[in-house]
C-alpha cells in the first residue's frame, strides 16, 4: 500500500506527480527544485540553490517521519559540471554521517531554469 506524502513547507509539485510516495518502510522523494515553499521563489546561485532543495527535501522527509540519516539513495541533477564543487560543499552540510549512494548527471535544462535539482530514496 503506497502512502502520499506532502509537506506544506515544501513548494507544491509543478505537474502531475507527489512530492513523495511512501511504501513498504521506503520514500521515495520527487526531485526538488530550489524553489522556497513560502514565496515561490527561486534562490540565485548554485549553493543558495543546493540549499533550497536540500531543505525542501528535509521537509519533506520529516513530514513522513524520515531525516536525512534515512536516505539511502540521491539523484543530483545540474545544469553545469562546472558547479559540482559549489554544489558538493553544500550538500556536504546536510549529509554527515554515513553517505547515501549518489548520481549526478549534468543535464541540458532544468524546469524553470533551475541550476540544481535534486530527489531521495529513503528507508526505515
Amino acid at each position: 500500500m503506497k502512502k502520499i506524502i506532502a509537506s506544506p513547507q515544501a513548494p507544491k509539485a509543478v505537474g502531475p506527480y507527489s512530492q513523495a510516495v511512501e511504501t513498504g518502510g521506503t520514500l521515495y522523494v520527487s526531485g526538488q527544485l530550489p524553489i522556497d515553499g513560502a514565496t515561490g521563489r527561486m534562490a540565485e546561485g548554485v549553493e543558495a540553490q543546493t540549499r533550497q532543495s536540500l531543505t525542501n527535501i528535509g521537509h519533506i522527509l520529516h513530514e513522513a517521519g524520515y531525516d536525512f540519516s534515512d536516505v539511502v539513495k540521491t539523484t543530483v541533477l545540474l545544469q553545469s559540471m562546472s558547479d559540482f564543487a559549489a554544489m558538493n560543499a553544500v550538500y556536504a552540510e546536510f549529509f554527515t554521517g554515513d553517505m547515501p549512494a549518489r548520481m549526478c548527471y549534468q543535464v541540458a535544462a532544468l524546469p524553470m531554469g533551475a541550476l540544481v535539482e535534486i530527489d531521495t530514496v529513503a528507508v526505515k
